[in-house]
């Protein structure tokens, strides 16, 4: 049977926990250990969020001012890459050999004229308080959104569409667990054995 099973962003990397490499392998390996438990007899297909990495690469490349800043797109398709890597790695480690993985970067087709574009209300990136928030707002041109009891940095979040008036928005990476990965040219090393940091 072929299951989906989506991770959020906070199954990735939990609120209030800071935005290491090592948090965030560590809550993938908690997810690995409860989707390794169905993977053997099924078809997997994973897709997940990325709102607090991708806003950590947008600080990190705001942050250097010798080159201009990579649009979110390719922010989105790096953090695709790397969420898939770990989980990867991490369902690797509990799996056969035998089975294959593939980690796919995906978009999405979006109306370029959807009002979503003037109103930013997707949070990506960690969360401040109102004084830093209205100072990082007036320093970027940016916009943000309030929490309950915080600010974080939107975007803008439009809805899918196929018209011909569109763009491209990246979406998540999906990484899949069938019998046809190797065919597609899926490959893992050849030790079982991930590298965990």
């Amino acid at each position: 049977m072929r299951i989906v099973i989506a991770l959020g962003g906070n199954a990735l990397l939990r609120r209030g926990e800071p935005m290491t490499s090592g948090n965030q392998r560590e809550n993938v390996r908690i997810a690995a250990q409860q989707i390794a438990q169905i993977a053997p007899d099924n078809e997997l297909v994973i897709a997940h969020g990325n709102g607090p990495q991708v806003g950590l690469l947008a600080l990190q490349g705001a942050a250097y001012k010798e080159v201009e800043a990579y649009p979110l797109d390719v922010l989105g398709a790096q953090t695709e890459g790397m969420i898939g890597y770990l989980i990867e790695q991490e369902l690797g480690n509990l799996l056969p050999y035998e089975v294959p993985f593939a980690t796919i970067l995906t978009q999405v087709e979006v109306d370029a004229r959807d009002p979503a574009f003037s109103n930013p209300t997707k949070p990506i990136g960690p969360v401040y308080d109102k004084a830093e928030a209205e100072r990082l707002a007036k320093k970027a041109a940016g916009a943000s959104r309030r929490t309950a009891t915080s600010f974080v940095a939107s975007l803008r979040a439009p809805g899918r569409n196929t018209s011909s008036k569109s763009g491209r928005s990246s979406g998540c990476s999906i990484t899949a667990r069938s019998s046809s990965a190797r065919a597609a040219g899926a490959y893992r090393p050849a030790t079982t054995k991930r590298a965990s940091t």
